[in-house]
């Protein structure tokens, strides 16, 4: 086997390694765009279309949440409270945040664009 056919297979090989451990989750265990509920360990924010996604998301307290802009422009994840801002993420980047010590509701907006909002559950 060529150096190229054996990077090729090794390359297909992890790639359906990293495939199956995705999709080895049991059923149920994502919650949907849009949707309510806890946060799978790695929580994550999109921002897609000029929204938050999902709209309500619950994580315990001092969860890491990761913001993936899919949009072309930038936006922030901004607690009205002020106890945790992104600041700008660029179109296409993504940037983290760590949640509030305290349980609580934390109502959250993009401060360049003060239409979007959205709201971080901690308990």
């Amino acid at each position: 086997m060529t150096a190229v056919r054996l990077r090729a297979a090794l390359s297909a090989a992890l790639l359906a390694l990293a495939l199956g451990a995705c999709s080895s989750s049991p059923a149920g265990s994502h919650a949907p765009a849009g949707s309510s509920g806890p946060a799978p360990s790695g929580a994550r924010i999109t921002i897609k279309d000029f929204r938050f996604q999902p709209a309500t998301l619950t994580v315990p307290p001092g969860q890491s949440i990761t913001v993936v802009n899919e949009d072309s422009t930038a936006h922030t994840v901004t607690a009205d409270d002020r106890s945790f801002d992104t600041k700008a993420v660029s179109g296409g980047a993504s940037a983290a945040f760590t949640a509030p010590a305290k349980a609580g509701s934390y109502p959250y907006i993009c401060a360049i664009h003060q239409y979007m909002h959205a709201t971080l559950t901690v308990s």
